[in-house]
Order: structure tokens, then C-alpha cells, then sequence
């Protein structure tokens, strides 16, 4: 009986510092692993825009600084939910890598929560009051929950859609609190969204398409020069007002 007594005592101190160093294994693991892919990435040509650990290139829209309504969390960048939508926080706001790309592959991948909005811009530029003035969207959504999901034609304010413009089809975007990894390529004004490994969007800048396709849209009465897209511009993240998470971040000039 002693013995067994001595067992039990001695198995409830140890189980914690056991399950303490199996925490620490599984950090440095994950550390590890995180750190192979960055070395990964840079010797594929891969540009490495967050590293899971600072804000180093990151920037508010029109702002000097990393805008406190975003925060480094986990290995992701974290858009802190205002519950005030698009009026947002008093420090918060789009963000941008403070570099412009012309031609490239942009990956990352994004979680939404319970009927958050939010999207990936890219060629954005600084001129006007608000990047989405200026840049093509891909769209960042709980299409279950937002209204947004409703709204506009045939889906095309839905998850990986160009927003407002051209629905993404298949719709194929993972529910809420899941990762959903996405491609955004450009190059010489051909433009294709890839959302969970599927083709979802393809058009082309600049031709009758397309100005056909913002005249059709919500953009001419805002912003009478949109269907004149920058050839070169900013990659951005939105602040729509509702928690939203951004990681493994990393862009291909071609």
C-alpha cells in the first residue's frame, strides 16, 4: 500500500513538469518548423513580407507607424475586433507593406470570425482618402454570417471573390475559425485569385472587360479614375472592424 501511495504521489508531481516540457517541445518544434519555412521560402525566390514575430514592413495606410488596432499574436498578424464595423478604432485602419510590386505571386492565409469582414488588397496606392479606392480586393469573409455575403451580384462580395466585381466560383472558402490558404497572381494586367488550391478568379486589367465591369459596380461614383489601375502598388490588409488573422505571408516577383 505504501508503495502504490509513493507511486501516486510521485506521478502527480512529475505529470506537471512532464506536460510543461512537452509544451516546450512542441513551441520549439513549431519555432523550428517556422524558421525552415522562412529559409525555405527566401532560397525559392519567396520574399517573406511577415515572419511570424514583428511588424517589420508593415505600416497604417497613410501612417508613419503599425497602427495599435493590429497585433502580433501566435505567428499571426491580428486585426483586434472594434464592434463599431468600419468606424473602427481610434489608432486603427488598413495596413500596407511599404513596398510597391508590379508583377508577382502573393500567398498567405487568412481566418475569419463569426461574422467578420475584411480583404487582401493589392496594387494600392496612397493618393486618395482609402486604399479600397484604389486597389483591386480580394474579399475576406464569414459567408455565413455577414451580409455582405448577400449582397452585390451572384456572390461576388463572397469569400475570395474580387469584390464587387467577379464572384468567385467554386466558392470554396473554409468556415469559421479555419485557414484558408490564397494565391493572389499578377502579371502584365492578367490577374488570378487561387483560394484552398482552386482557381476562383481570372480577368484582365485595363481592357473593355473591365471597365465594363466597374461601370457596372459600385467604384464610378466614388472614384471616377478606378478602372485606371496602377500597373504597380501596395499589397494591403483591412480593417473592416471585426477580428480577422493573417500569416505565412510571402510574395514571388515575376
Amino acid at each position: 500500500m505504501k508503495k502504490l501511495s509513493v507511486i501516486i504521489i510521485f506521478s502527480l508531481v512529475l505529470m506537471p513538469f512532464l506536460s510543461s516540457c512537452k509544451e516546450k517541445a512542441k513551441e520549439t518544434t513549431e519555432t523550428e518548423t517556422m524558421n525552415e519555412t522562412i529559409e525555405s521560402d527566401q532560397s525559392d525566390d519567396w520574399i517573406v513580407l511577415f515572419d511570424g514575430t514583428s511588424s517589420d514592413g508593415w505600416r497604417g495606410y497613410k501612417k508613419d507607424h503599425f497602427p495599435e488596432a493590429w497585433k502580433i499574436v501566435d505567428g499571426t498578424i491580428h486585426c483586434i475586433g472594434s464592434g463599431r464595423g468600419e468606424a473602427g478604432h481610434k489608432d486603427g485602419g488598413d495596413i500596407i507593406y511599404d513596398k510597391k510590386f508590379k508583377n508577382f505571386t502573393l500567398s498567405l492565409e487568412w481566418k475569419i470570425s463569426e461574422g467578420g469582414n475584411s480583404g487582401i488588397f493589392y496594387l494600392g496606392q496612397e493618393d486618395l482618402d482609402y486604399v479600397w479606392k484604389t486597389a483591386p480586393e480580394m474579399q475576406v469573409l464569414d459567408n455565413d454570417k455577414h451580409p455582405d455575403a448577400q449582397l452585390g451580384k451572384d456572390g461576388n462580395r463572397q469569400a475570395g471573390s474580387l469584390y464587387d466585381l467577379i464572384p468567385a466560383k467554386p466558392q470554396n472558402a473554409k468556415p469559421v475559425g479555419e485557414w484558408n490558404q490564397v494565391e493572389i497572381t499578377v502579371y502584365n494586367g492578367t490577374v488570378v485569385h487561387k483560394q484552398n488550391g482552386v482557381n476562383v478568379v481570372e480577368y484582365h486589367l485595363w481592357t473593355p472587360e473591365w471597365n465594363a465591369l466597374v461601370a457596372g459596380s459600385k467604384f464610378p461614383e466614388l472614384n471616377e479614375d478606378w478602372a485606371d489601375v496602377a500597373n504597380e502598388g501596395y499589397i494591403g490588409l483591412q480593417d473592416h472592424g471585426d477580428d480577422v488573422w493573417f500569416r505565412n505571408i510571402k510574395i514571388k516577383e515575376l
